[in-house]
């Protein structure tokens, strides 16, 4: 029995270590839609051993409370799993971030103040540590908050600005610090930890607010890396090998996913944060309602839009947001199985940011069974659009306006597009002209090659399906 108590330490790293790499095999399987389910999978099973090992570990003394907290944690999991639309997801993952950042920032302070009263004196590293995850741990719970509030609706997607707001912000910080050097030289003392929590908490509030709500999806992608770090730092204040990695994986992953974001958008992280852009309004030439007053558009019936996309030799989908609100993937897929039937070729392109988070379009359309292989990325797809002869877009917006190439007025100058403008026909499914999250209206409605088939996705592709068949 000795034997195998002392043994437990050893096998309890060992387990964390296989934890550890079924992590890392997962992430890697995430990077391709072919491989993505098994990816989950194998992070899934790497967290369930992590959770057990820690369990095993003899630190743990109430494995009553920590089993009553799993269970009423799995239930809440499984409601929100089956209940939350994907339309939704962005706000479910910045959500679950806050909750990650205020856990790592609850853990650290448990962890300081049981060192406060179990030990004469606190090691500065530990001090200096737990500092960092109630920072991090605090800003990114409200930050997340304000983040989930804006792509929700309840917070307006509007940049919020007041005077000396950066003053403001700045005092915050030169508070946070003077707090911290307080607790390094009196750790005992509770006030200024309290004066940490609340100075984090208002800066994540005031560092999310002024940012727009076109640019949300980004800083929730920073606030997942920066969840990931705050859970790193619980794991040193802690001394668990398991979360210190964990974090790691996510912060890097989080950052990643943040450079790709911006990238998709040709944009810096700088401007994102502090550009104050997508808030529904601008002053870019072309971008105003009357503008689009004095243009015109070409609008087509059902009918005669499925005999366009029928007798095409080659069809371009281009899947947005407002393909996900309809929840409209199924009845796309139908569309696409009858044209296919009569010798169209059928491909679908995605846009690195189309919908609101990297992947939102694929898994999607991973919903409606539709081949890895028929989806195409931006760098791909767009030489072939001159030779296609339809261009079937389905509530996308921004990431399809031409004017990202030649408006430099305009905020998404440069953004990187589907250049759907350029096939020899541009079908445009959308319920009216409104701008996207950008704020702009898009040239692509105005275009002699460009009709608009107005009315909601899953509506009109139905219609479309019930035309093609007859034909």
């Amino acid at each position: 029995m000795n034997d195998l108590t002392a043994l437990l330490p050893t096998g309890i790293q060992i387990g964390y270590l296989i934890a550890a790499s079924l992590f890392i095999l997962g992430l890697k399987k995430l990077g391709s839609p072919a491989t993505a389910r098994n990816g989950n999978v194998l992070s899934a099973s790497g967290m369930l051993l992590a959770v057990v090992v820690t369990l095993l570990d003899q630190q743990i003394l109430n494995y009553q409370w920590i089993l009553m907290g799993v269970a009423i944690g799995s239930v809440i999991g499984v409601i929100i799993a089956k209940t939350v639309a994907m339309t939704a997801m962005p706000q479910m993952v910045g959500f679950l971030n806050g909750l990650g950042g205020a856990a790592s920032a609850l853990v650290a302070m448990g962890e300081f103040w049981r060192l406060v009263h179990g030990e004469a004196t606190v090691p500065l590293d530990a001090t200096i540590t737990v500092i960092l995850g109630i920072f991090i741990g605090g800003a990114t719970l409200t930050g997340s908050l304000v983040a989930v509030g804006k792509l929700q609706g309840v917070i307006s997607g509007k940049p919020v600005t007041f005077p000396l707001q950066q003053p403001v912000n700045i005092a915050l910080i030169i508070g946070f610090i003077v707090s911290s050097g307080f607790l390094i030289a009196s750790p005992s003392s509770q006030i200024p930890l309290f004066v940490m929590i609340g100075t984090a908490t208002v800066f994540g509030i005031l560092f999310v607010l002024p940012i727009g709500g076109g640019d949300m999806p980004v800083v929730i992608s920073l606030l997942n890396s920066l969840s990931g770090l705050a859970a790193s730092a619980a794991g040193f204040v802690v001394m668990n090998n398991m979360l210190i990695i964990a974090g790691a994986l996510v912060g890097a992953s989080g950052l990643i996913l943040t450079e790709i974001m911006c990238k998709g958008m040709n944009r810096s992280l700088v401007s994102v944060l502090f550009g104050a852009f997508g808030g529904g309004e601008s002053g870019a030439p072309g971008a105003s309602g009357s503008d689009a007053a004095d243009k015109v558009v070409r609008s087509i019936g059902s009918e005669e839009a499925a005999m366009m996309l029928r007798y095409a030799r080659s069809v371009v989908i281009v899947p947005g947001y407002g393909m996900a609100v309809a929840q409209a993937q199924q009845a796309i897929q139908e569309l696409v199985v009858l044209l296919e039937q009569g010798g169209v070729d059928v491909r679908y392109a995605i846009h690195p940011v189309a919908g609101r988070m990297p992947g939102h379009m694929n898994v999607l359309l991973a919903e409606a069974n539709v081949p890895y292989t028929q989806l195409y990325d931006m760098d791909e797809i767009n030489p072939q659009f001159e030779q296609t002869d339809v261009a079937l877009v389905v509530g996308a917006n921004d990431v399809v306006n031409p004017g990202a190439r030649h408006d430099a007025g305009s905020p998404i100058y440069g953004m990187p597009i589907l250049e759907v403008d350029k096939a020899k026909n541009t079908i445009v499914i959308k319920r009216s002209l409104g701008t996207g999250f950008s704020g702009i209206q898009n040239e692509l409605f105005f275009k002699d090659n460009t009709t608009m088939l107005f009315g909601s996705a899953k509506e009109m592709l139905g219609e479309l399906v019930s035309e093609v068949k007859q034909l």
